[in-house]
């Protein structure tokens, strides 16, 4: 029983060791870190070029893997987004003026799998610090270029215009680095000799300039427009005249035309009316006539069907009659008739009968005395 114990206490210890030693070794990170193993090398498709290369690490991104003793190591490569503060001196514009200029430019690793393997392979030992230093050198060496090409005016008036071109010519060289540019942006651009303050004080000239300018226009506009409102008002005024009697002749033209219209409409109504009426007493009186037809030949079929029905009586009373005069007269005198005929007959037969009886019994008797 104690060395059962022993035994389930010994695996249970076991279990435990185990158990600690593989948490110890499974490592994981958040959604913005991914983990670098290295240690082993191992075949995979390059998401470019679609060949298939041979590296000694793989990449796990937001998640966790188990890390095997002595054979692999683990490092942790931050997605995050980087600040970087982007400061030129006195670089020379295409006129020949020297300016400064100060920007702000977020960049970060790209999240495919290529920019991934690159940047692991390139910054995966220099932490952020050298990210920042590497990204920062090329976009200040861009943005001396691209000063270098322009004026200070189009610097200053179009400044984003002037950022876009700093990322469309960093960004490919960032690229190629794993890193993308999130944003960039111009903070402050000066020089040294006053020529943007130069440009200002020209321009605040050219403003007042224009001020005065446009006040004197616009008063001379407000005068133009107050004639021309004038003007317009008295033609508009001569205008509403005219049209109001315009208005009225035509008014006055339509109250007549609709007058002739309704006198017109009376008069072949009170025709229609007459008509109809005349119409309605000629149907009226014909009606009468026809009713008058239909009531007296009514009348008269009902006095033939009345005289109809008395010659039916009449007719049933002679045959009730006839019925009468043979049960009482004429069947009694048949019926005498035939006793009589059949008395008679019976007579004749029983003489007939009677006569051959005797001739039969003398010629009987005359064989007899013969014999």
């Amino acid at each position: 029983m104690f060395e059962a114990i022993l035994v389930a206490v010994g695996m249970l210890f076991v279990l435990l060791v185990l158990a600690g030693f593989y948490a110890s070794r499974y490592k994981k990170v958040g959604p913005n870190q991914v983990l670098v193993v290295s240690g082993r090398r191992r075949a995979y498709v390059h998401p470019v070029t679609g060949q298939k290369e041979v590296v000694g690490f793989r990449v796990v991104k937001g998640g966790g893997t188990f890390i095997l003793p002595v054979l692999e190591r683990v490092d942790i490569l931050s997605m995050e987004i980087l600040t970087i503060e982007v400061e030129v001196r006195s670089v020379y514009t295409v006129q020949g003026v020297p300016v400064h200029v100060d920007g702000v430019a977020q960049i970060k690793i790209r999240g495919d799998d290529a920019s991934i393997y690159t940047a692991a392979e390139q910054f995966l030992s220099k932490g952020p610090e050298g990210i920042v230093y590497v990204a920062h050198e090329t976009l200040a060496g861009h943005l001396r270029a691209i000063l270098g090409m322009l004026t200070v005016e189009e610097i200053y008036k179009d400044r984003d215009a002037f950022a876009q071109k700093v990322l469309e010519v960093s960004g490919g060289d960032l690229a190629n680095m794993g890193l993308e540019i999130v944003s960039f942006v111009i903070k402050d651009i000066r020089d040294d000799k006053e020529y943007l303050e130069s440009l200002g004080r020209t321009r605040t000239a050219e403003v007042k300039r224009d001020a005065v300018k446009g006040e004197a226009e616009a008063q001379r506009d407000a005068t133009i427009a107050q004639a021309n409102a004038a003007r317009d008002a008295t033609i508009q005024s001569a205008l509403a005249r005219q049209l109001g009697e315009t208005a009225k002749y035509q008014a006055e033209t339509k109250i007549a035309s609709a007058q002739k219209d309704y006198r017109v409409q009376k008069a072949q109504y009170d025709e229609s009316a007459n008509r109809s009426e005349v119409q309605a007493e000629l149907a009226r009186t014909l009606q009468e006539k026809i009713t008058n037809q239909e009531i007296k030949g009514q009348e008269i079929q009902i006095e033939v069907v009345s005289k109809q029905k008395q010659i039916e009586v009449q007719e049933q009373e002679v045959q009730r009659r006839t019925r009468e005069l043979e049960a009482t007269v004429e069947k009694p005198a048949a019926a005498e008739r035939y006793r009589i005929e059949t008395l008679a007959s019976a007579k004749k037969y029983q003489t007939e009968t009677e006569a051959l009886g005797e001739a039969a019994a003398t010629r009987a008797r005359g064989e007899g005395e013969a014999e």
